[in-house]
């Protein structure tokens, strides 16, 4: 019995109960609780409400302004900026990196650049935290706001970002409420603390509150507020900023090297290097920056004014890490590649006689996983790649069907001596192969597909469209190949009749088309003779399927064929040409492109395919 549900459930039981009887114990607490929920919420709608209008625009500005660490650099403040979110930007760059859309070179910069954005909020944070009440801005917001939800997807959008700023509003004067009603301050708990000890207890504070905020906004303006009424020191708020960096970075890390393949872990891992690293170096400036940082505030009136002066603090820590490492982007992306290096892909992905897969634990998507839903441009190439590994998987399978080695497809011509051989009884069988291997391959991409809810123009639906039918045409073709095997198995092994002739040239027809297919995939869509030579294949094919119907009806008429056997040879004949036409498709349907990216978008005879993740 799995006690895991039930215990999650208790625990979180428990939590809820912990919660509510210490809302009943302090309503400070309770108003400092809820002005937090206000504000996690607000900066969802924002988020939410930028994305919407900007992201299709930065995820297309992301493909093609990644050519330079300046302009990487660039994207990644501004766009974090817009999106008034790092962790958004970060793992959008982990989406783009798991599918090969930028290099990863280009997403450490952005990251760089994303962290310098971020500072951009807690000017804003600080400016809002000033002594007054903004709740009576919030109110015309939040009406304008709901309004604008009843019209276009557009205003809908900017209405939601109206309701994410009023949201915050009234978050932020609620926890400054919550605080100041509080009957004792933050200092007496954690004031005994000093010198490093104490910086290590706020730095810890900082990075546990972002962790379980999961937003360094939310965390940041908890810090405004306690110092804005005295709770906390100026160098404790300084120790909780450098947390709040390490947790943001932390649980962007964590995501990234759960759900990305080994290049979205190199970014993840790098954003937590380059996080950490900065923090510890300014962990022991620390005690030097309140006269440093008092000092620049002084040049700009703000001598006085601690929350501005943490803000800049904020701003000079995240520009600090940025000098640092700036000159260490190639060694740091040599390293990561060290530290966490391509599988090796191996040239044959079912090559033993004794299946090792198990029905009940199928082979499943290896490049499918939720950050490749990010954009619609990460989630085709995440569907691209996964088709490509299908294909590998579907001509391994109808090579087995053949009971020939996979060995036969990509040798420089074919050995006559196995395609003679009679079938091996260890032979694996084609059923078990397509229950192993490719049902839940195929099961993982339409489920891919169905998740993807993002507004899409008519090219990307049909290319939406396109994919759906290139893994039917796949998968029918290995069903195609079950079918034809049964009799392969069985008339081959009747030695010198017409019929294992027959038979003979049937598997050799289906094999040099299988060839054929994969040297043309192997072409750029873009060259002249690509067009040619998928004709010649559709007309070879045609030509083959007439000729043989033609001599099996001769041979009938003269005594020589049994009418049995060659119907049998009839409907196998309709399952060689089935297989191949359905290839021929899939070999029409790669030639779509209708995301403006950069990469080789066919889907058949990649043998160079990106190494599988973990």
């Amino acid at each position: 019995m799995n006690f895991v549900p039930l215990i999650k459930g208790l625990l979180i039981t428990l939590g809820i109960g912990v919660l509510g009887w210490s809302f009943w114990l302090s309503p400070s607490w309770l108003q400092l609780c809820a002005g937090l929920a206000l504000f996690l919420f607000g900066m969802q709608c924002l988020e939410e409400g930028l994305h919407q209008l900007a992201g299709s625009r930065l995820e297309a500005l992301l493909s093609k302004s990644t050519d330079t660490p300046f302009k990487s650099l660039v994207f990644g403040a501004v766009g974090t900026t817009l999106l008034q979110s790092s962790t958004l930007v970060s793992l959008l760059t982990i989406a783009f990196i798991s599918t090969g859309l930028i290099q990863l070179a280009a997403g450490i910069a952005i990251i760089f650049g994303a962290n310098l954005g971020a500072t951009t909020g807690i000017w804003l944070l600080a400016a809002a935290g000033q002594n007054f009440s903004l709740s009576p801005l919030a109110l015309p917001l939040l009406v304008t706001g709901v309004l604008s939800s009843f019209f276009s997807p557009q205003l809908k959008a900017a209405g939601r970002i109206l309701l994410g700023i009023a949201f915050i509003f009234l978050g932020i004067d609620q926890i400054k409420t919550g605080f100041s009603s509080l009957d004792q301050g933050l200092s007496t708990p954690v004031g005994a603390f000093s010198g490093l000890l104490g910086q290590a207890v706020f730095v810890g504070i900082g990075t546990l509150a972002t962790l379980i905020l999961q937003s360094s906004h939310a965390s940041l303006m908890l810090t405004l507020t306690a110092l804005a009424t005295g709770q906390i020191e100026l160098w404790q708020g300084f120790a909780i900023a450098v947390g709040a960096n390490i947790g943001s970075s932390l649980s962007t890390a964590i995501v990234g090297i759960l759900n990305g393949n080994r290049s979205g872990q190199r970014l993840a891992l790098a954003h937590a290097v380059f996080n950490l690293t900065t923090s510890c170096i300014v962990f022991f400036l620390l005690p030097f920056c309140g006269p440093w940082i008092t000092g620049l505030a002084g040049l700009i009136g703000a001598q006085e004014n601690r929350l501005i002066q943490l803000a800049l603090f904020q701003t000079l820590f995240n520009l600090f890490g940025v000098l640092l490492f700036w000159p260490l982007q190639q060694q740091l992306a040599r390293q990561l590649v060290r530290w966490l290096p391509d599988k090796q892909e191996p040239s044959v992905l079912i090559a033993s006689l004794s299946a090792d897969c198990s029905t009940d634990q199928p082979v499943r998507a290896r490049y499918l996983n939720e950050a490749a839903l990010a954009s619609p441009e990460t989630a085709a190439c995440a569907v691209m790649q996964e088709l490509r590994h299908l294909e590998r998987l579907s001509l391994e399978v109808i090579c087995h069907a053949l009971y020939q080695p996979v060995s036969q497809l990509q040798a420089s011509s074919l050995d006559e001596h196995l395609l003679q051989r009679r079938p091996d009884p260890r032979e694996l069988d084609a059923e078990h192969l397509y229950r192993c291997y490719i049902k839940g391959v195929y099961a993982d991409i339409l489920d891919f597909m169905s998740h993807l809810d993002t507004p899409m123009n008519a090219n990307q639906r049909q290319f939406w469209r396109d994919s759906q039918r290139v893994a039917l045409q796949l998968v029918e073709a290995v069903k195609d190949a079950k079918h034809l095997q049964k009799n392969l198995g069985r008339f081959l092994r009747d030695e010198g009749s017409r019929t294992q002739v027959h038979y003979l040239a049937l598997r050799r027809q289906l094999l040099q088309s299988l060839r054929y297919i994969r040297e043309v995939s192997l072409l750029d869509t873009s060259d002249p003779h690509w067009n040619q030579q998928l004709q010649h294949l559709k007309e070879q094919a045609e030509q083959y399927d007439q000729q043989f119907r033609q001599h099996l009806f001769v041979e009938v008429r003269a005594r020589q064929l049994d009418s049995l056997h060659a119907s049998s040879l009839l409907n196998d004949l309709g399952y060689v040409s089935h297989i191949t036409q359905g290839l021929y498709q899939v070999l029409l349907l790669s030639k779509q492109r209708p995301f403006d990216v950069d990469g080789d978008h066919s889907v058949l005879g990649r043998d160079d395919l990106p190494n599988k993740t973990s």
